[in-house]
């Protein structure tokens, strides 16, 4: 050690030594700084960056060496053989490229740390072979065998430390690199420096010729300042050009910058504004004027409470500021801010790697005012929906009570003697009501599929005989058009089922109504059976098939639709809607099946619905159950009847006048209340839409009254208008027993006046 700092403080002149050590900096540096850049490139560019950062690196180790050289003292005057010189710089530049293509072939630390000691043992090879291009006249070299071997070991250790450890992409990285690269090759140097001893040679003769053609000492120089001036150019050109790209860098991300559709502004770590782009100007008009950099964005925010910008702070300014500020060093979730103008931006804050906040400006005022529409459209369509639901409820009973008129007074009328011509012309009015009362069903079943209020019932069914009951109802048309007519249906499905029972021959009827009504020849079927596994689950299978006119594919692609038949001809011939085969495809589709068809013009047709084939047990027969139900033959049987509409009233009478009924009609709901407190009744038909005190809550009264009083309960039908199925529940949750729609069977009437008040008897004794 002693030896060293002899060596550096006595036979060493300090300004050659800092001399080279700034031009082995400036080299290194500008070598490892091509080397990153290279990294990043594609062949053959990469390889073209690479070697010229080998030779830059070379360049450097050389003119380090023998700038350092000219600054020792060698105790007289000393040459340089050229031959070595130029042979000692060709084997550093050509290590320093093996070390560097090393260094290219993998970015890991292995590869790296090998690469620098590569070029590390090219420099030390370049350094011995310039030490024997150092000609003394009359002296000799001496050499220190320890610490030249120092000097190599302690050299190469930094070179491993600098390319395998320290070495990588980053300012801090490439500083540490180029400062343990450049002390390598200093400790590579100087120690080397110091491991020499210059002695007078043993021989006069010794040492005065050279080997070959030699440069004086101010020729080096002379050769050395144009290597340092070239090392020192191509550092100035790659710093440039880094300058310049990095500039060119940062202006386009400017431009990205100015060009977002958001306000951008970008805070230090002590919250100050440092930079904003030109959208944040233009979402922030009122500050826009007053922003500059190094304010606080608490200043920013007090500049918009003094200038009133926010709405929902007015009155309580200090407040608001205050759980501002809490949720900007939060960093909360986005939130949304009112400006005045009825204006509103989207703030979010966004905290950066070094401590500053990145604050985005949105200006939302147009979603704002889209969703506000959005909103009231919304609310109109929901008002809209509810007006049209309330206007088909009020249809629906405006039509059916008239329409009830029609078909009760018929029917009461069937009963009477009439001549052949009175019995037709009561044909036609019944077969009119028959079908208004189709016409009108269907139009409430599409609301309510429509509206998402059809809901289906899952219950315990017989499949054979709900098939065979849709099937009976066009038997009789069937005939009389001369027509063969078959149901079938296949053992494994004629048993009890899980589903709909009255949607499923909503659909059946359909089918076989439309298939007898466009049939003037021939045959139609109804068949039943097990349908292919959909899924794994079984299905069942329905098919309607009939031999009448037929249809093309263009006819069959818009069938299901609403109100189409297969042409106008066809509908003018025929009649209906159009309805049946659209609300049909939509029960199947609720149902978890579907429903197609198959035809050809005059060749006849095949509707086929599938279903889901869920199989149920057989519900459990009553004890009772072959015990005959008693009836109030023999007994007058008393009826409350409480319906606003006289037309109405005088159906019911009329029909129930053919049986053994005693009956009181009443025009309100308060008057059927009256009547129950003032008289005992065996049933009771209460209307639902009436003046005073409408149905429901008549009923209600009535509950209250026998619960108070401790009477039995009487049952109460329902005899109304209101058929949708809100009504129905409405009048369950008031305390109704049945619910009878108008316009009614007088049949189905008559029957329920007949049994229902045994029935209630014997299940309220059990």
């Amino acid at each position: 050690m002693d030896r060293i700092l002899y060596s550096l403080t006595t036979e060493h002149d300090w300004r050659w030594m800092l001399a080279a050590a700034v031009l082995c900096i400036f080299g290194l540096a500008t070598a490892f700084r091509l080397l990153v850049e290279a990294s990043g490139l594609e062949n053959p560019r990469r390889r073209e960056i690479a070697l010229l950062a080998a030779f830059v690196g070379g360049v450097a180790a050389f003119s380090t060496h023998f700038m350092a050289m000219q600054g020792y003292d060698a105790g007289g005057p000393v040459r340089y053989s050229l031959t070595l010189a130029a042979a000692s710089l060709v084997l550093g530049v050509t290590g320093m490229t093996l070390g560097a293509m090393v260094i290219m072939v993998e970015e890991r630390g292995l590869y790296r740390g090998l690469g620098g000691m590569i070029g590390l043992s090219a420099i030390a090879g370049m350094y011995f072979l310039g030490f024997s291009a150092f000609e003394t006249p009359g002296r000799t070299i001496d050499w220190d065998p320890d610490l030249a071997v120092t000097a190599v070991a302690a050299a190469l250790l930094l070179a491993l430390l600098a390319g395998g450890l320290v070495y990588g992409r980053g300012l801090w990285r490439f500083i540490a690199t180029t400062l343990t690269g450049t002390l390598s090759i200093l400790v590579l140097q100087f120690t080397l420096m110091s491991a020499v001893t210059v002695i007078p040679a043993a021989s006069t003769l010794a040492g005065a010729d050279g080997l070959g053609p030699s440069l004086s000492p101010s020729t080096m120089m002379a050769v050395l300042t144009v290597m340092a001036t070239g090392v020192v150019a191509v550092a100035g050109s790659v710093a440039w050009f880094s300058y310049v790209a990095r500039n060119g860098a940062l202006n386009q991300i400017r431009e990205a910058i100015d060009a977002m559709p958001d306000g951008l502004a970008f805070f230090d770590a002590e919250d100050r504004l440092v930079l904003w782009n030109t959208r944040y100007d233009e979402v922030n008009p009122e500050l826009s004027s007053n922003l500059q950099a190094g304010m606080t964005f608490r200043e920013i925010v007090q500049i918009g409470l003094n200038e009133g910008l926010y709405a929902e702070a007015r009155g309580r300014e200090e407040s608001w500021l205050a759980e501002r500020m809490a949720a900007r060093r939060a960093l909360s979730a986005t939130m949304e801010q009112r400006i005045s103008g009825d204006r509103w931006l989207r703030v979010a804050d966004r905290r950066t790697a070094a401590g500053g906040i990145v604050t985005v400006c949105t200006d939302i005022t147009d979603l704002k005012n889209d969703a506000r529409a959005l909103a009231e459209a919304r609310d109109a369509a929901q008002a809209a929906n509810a007006a049209k639901s309330q206007f088909l409820a009020n249809m629906s009973h405006e039509i059916r009570t008239p329409l009830n008129g029609v078909i009760g007074v018929a029917q009461a009328l069937a009963n009477t003697e009439l001549s052949m011509q009175q019995a037709e012309m009561l044909d036609l009015i019944q077969s009119s009501g028959r079908t208004l009362q189709v016409l009108l069903s269907d139009i409430l079943d599409l609301a309510r599929v429509e509206s998402g209020r059809l809901e289906l019932s899952e219950e315990a069914f017989d499949l054979g005989r709900a098939v065979r009951e849709s099937a009976q109802l066009y038997e009789a048309s069937a005939q009389e058009k001369g027509l063969q007519f078959f149901v079938e249906i296949s053992a494994e499905a004629d048993g009890w089922i899980a589903g709909d029972v009255v949607r499923l021959k909503q659909i059946l009827t359909n089918l076989v109504s439309n298939a007898v009504k466009f049939t003037s020849a021939g045959f139609v079927s109804l068949t039943v059976g097990p349908g292919p596994n959909r899924d794994g689950a079984p299905t069942l299978r329905f098919s309607v098939e009939d031999t009448g006119i037929g249809f093309d594919c263009d006819t069959r692609e818009r069938l299901f639709s609403r109100f189409e038949q297969a042409d106008g001809a066809i509908t003018r011939k025929f009649g209906g809607s159009g309805l049946g085969l659209a609300i049909s495809r939509q029960l199947a589709e609720m149902m978890g099946g579907d429903l197609d068809c198959e035809s050809e013009p005059g060749g006849g047709s095949a509707f086929i619905l599938t279903v889901p084939f869920r199989t149920a047990e057989a519900p459990a027969r009553a004890s009772g159950a072959a015990v005959e139900d008693e009836t109030t033959e023999g007994a007058e049987v008393r009826v409350l009847l409480a319906d606003d509409h006289p037309v109405n009233r005088r159906v019911v009478e009329m029909i129930l006048g053919q049986a053994d009924v005693s009956i009181i009609s009443v025009e309100d709901g308060a008057q059927a209340v009256q009547a129950i407190r003032e008289s005992d009744f065996d049933l009771v038909l209460m209307d639902m839409q009436m003046p005073v005190m409408d149905g429901l809550t008549a009923t209600r009264e009535i509950r209250l009254h026998e619960a108070a009083m401790g009477l039995a309960r009487t049952p109460i039908v329902m005899l109304t208008a209101n058929a949708l199925a809100e009504h129905i529940a409405a009048a369950e949750a008031a305390g109704a027993d049945l619910h009878l729609a108008k316009p009614f069977d007088a049949a189905e009437l008559l029957n329920l006046v007949a049994t229902l008040p045994a029935t209630m008897a014997k299940s309220i004794a059990a």
